[in-house]
């Protein structure tokens, strides 16, 4: 126990990179991610295709190569660009997870009846006002299951950034391990994230069943 106490500030400390890049990944991907399913699924051609091709790529590549690549590559292509690591990491994050979260948007927009955007172009209203009033709000309690999956899996996922040498949960941790040659650490850490996992799926079924409420 005495060897637990003294490890556990230090992998604390990560926890500050860790939940940073998972809010600010959240915060921007999540309103990044319905825009461009509203795109997919609007008239236009031209704008459907680029997003289309966008999503393609980021969801046909690994995170981690995306993250190498705009850390260490970008400089290569654009002279003089050199990002920060946390800079680096937001941008393939929310990149990466806009993607994902426009499918699942998309699948949704699609699963709402025909019937209600006839209705809507009937009243006058716009393509924009139609999936901001009529579409968006029922699409949001259709999602919620995947798009937490998708949130518990972002929470792991901010693990990769150690590739950058920033000093997130998992590698302060792998320090301390190597370090002290005991996986203790591991198993420190093992809770840190179930802990934050239990936190995220509490919040979702309470947003489940609150939105559910409405449907009886």
């Amino acid at each position: 126990m005495e060897y637990i106490s003294a490890i556990v500030p230090a992998i604390a400390e990560g926890i500050q990179v860790t939940l940073k890049i998972f809010f600010i990944t959240i915060i921007l991907s999540l309103p990044l991610g319905i825009l461009f399913s509203v795109i997919r699924t609007s008239q236009l051609m031209a704008f459907r295709k680029v997003i289309s091709i966008y999503i393609y790529i980021m969801r046909g590549t690994p995170l981690m190569l995306q993250i190498l690549f705009i850390y260490y590559g970008l400089p290569f292509l654009v002279e003089g660009l050199r990002l920060p690591p946390f800079g680096a990491a937001i941008i393939a994050f929310v990149f990466n997870y806009a993607a994902y979260f426009a499918e699942i948007f998309r699948g949704g927009i699609q699963s709402i009846d025909r019937g209600q955007y006839e209705g809507a172009k009937v009243l006058g209203m716009t393509y924009g006002q139609t999936m901001r009033h009529i579409i968006l709000p029922q699409v949001v309690k259709c999602v919620l299951p995947p798009v937490a999956n998708e949130t518990i899996n972002l929470l792991k996922d901010t693990s990769l950034v150690y590739i950058l040498a920033m000093n997130d949960i998992l590698r302060i941790t792998r320090s301390i391990v190597q370090r002290d040659f005991d996986t203790t650490a591991f198993l420190v850490a093992a809770i840190f994230y179930l802990v934050f996992t239990f936190i995220l799926t509490t919040i979702f079924n309470y947003l489940e069943k609150r939105y559910a409420m409405y449907d009886e």
